[in-house]
């Protein structure tokens, strides 16, 4: 889990590559659709693609000669994990930070 949640925050730490994604969210585009979004070339969207499709984020139908993409949210599950793990780590470590910080208040 721990390499997949690393190629999801890789591919998820461009901005182009969330924004494609976010893009994505709404429904699914072929490559001309989402290249009409950004002032990128298609090269480079078909790049930012293969790196979400290489995370999981992402999958790819072919219709012919036309490719479209969509988000897969099972792509996220090792993320959602991850952040759970930690989920309970946070309350009592903010009930210590208060307390700490009620000790310095004069």
């Amino acid at each position: 889990m721990a390499m997949l949640s690393a190629d999801i925050f890789r591919a998820l730490a461009d901005p182009t590559r969330r924004a494609v994604f976010e893009r994505l969210a709404d429904g699914e585009m072929s490559v001309g659709e989402l290249k009409a979004g950004f002032p990128i070339s298609q090269p480079a969207i078909s790049q930012h693609l293969a790196a979400l499709r290489g995370a999981g984020l992402v999958t790819e139908r072919r219709e012919g000669r036309f490719s479209y993409y969509r988000v897969d949210p099972a792509g996220l599950a090792p993320l959602v994990d991850w952040i759970d793990r930690y989920r309970s780590f946070w309350p009592e470590r903010i009930e210590r930070l208060k307390g700490l910080l009620k000790e310095m208040d004069p």
